[in-house]
């Protein structure tokens, strides 16, 4: 649960300001999507090493 402080005479927009940016940085949505699928770590791993070789594909061939 958010909790955002207002202070007296605040405007309702910056009150919703302040929400969307802490709502924002806390995760909320990444985190929502995340747990919708579930993905074996061995799947996981595979991927970090896909996308690992293609970096150094890609730096190599910058030099």
């Amino acid at each position: 649960m958010l909790i955002i402080p207002v202070k007296e005479g605040e405007s309702i927009e910056k009150a919703l300001k302040k929400y969307k940016k802490k709502y924002e940085k806390v995760g909320v949505v990444k985190q929502l999507r995340e747990r919708q699928s579930f993905t074996k770590p061995s799947i996981n791993r595979r991927q970090e090493i896909i996308r690992a070789k293609y970096r150094l594909r890609m730096r190599l061939a910058e030099e």
